[in-house]
């Protein structure tokens, strides 16, 4: 596997949108585990299967991942706003993060979460101001 491969397989974009909710907002709807795990998995696996259908046709691609992916985070009460960022980049991430296919779902995006969860746990609990305490609810 190349370096670049290897680089993506860790990181993505949408990271960044998530750490400042669970890190800067850790009582919100959208910071909690089920939001920040269920929400990223699944607009990863509807950005790949989207990308899949219709590679050809990356603007329709790009809006229909997002889309769909608010759609079911919003069905099933894991809204996660960088979610939609983790659709987009499933279409626009280049041959890289294509490579991975459903693979995404699962490296970058489900260990990255649970990476950025556990630390949020520590960093969050660790305070003793009660606004602080992390997780609000788990399901």
């Amino acid at each position: 596997m190349g370096d670049n491969l290897l680089g993506t397989m860790f990181v993505i974009g949408s990271f960044g949108a998530s750490a400042v909710l669970v890190y800067g907002a850790p009582l919100a709807e959208f910071s909690q585990p089920r939001n920040l795990i269920g929400g990223s998995v699944l607009s990863a696996l509807i950005g790949v299967a989207v990308y899949q259908v219709f590679a050809d046709y990356m603007v329709l691609a790009s809006a229909l991942a997002v889309s769909l992916a608010i759609a079911l985070m919003y069905l099933t009460r894991t809204l996660h706003p960088p979610g939609g960022a983790t659709a987009l980049i499933a279409v626009i991430g280049g041959d890289n993060v294509h490579q991975l296919g459903f693979l995404y779902a699962v490296m970058p995006v489900f260990l990255g979460s649970l990476l950025l969860l556990l630390v949020a746990l520590v960093v969050n609990n660790l305070s003793t101001d009660p606004k602080r305490h992390y997780p609000v609810y788990w399901i």
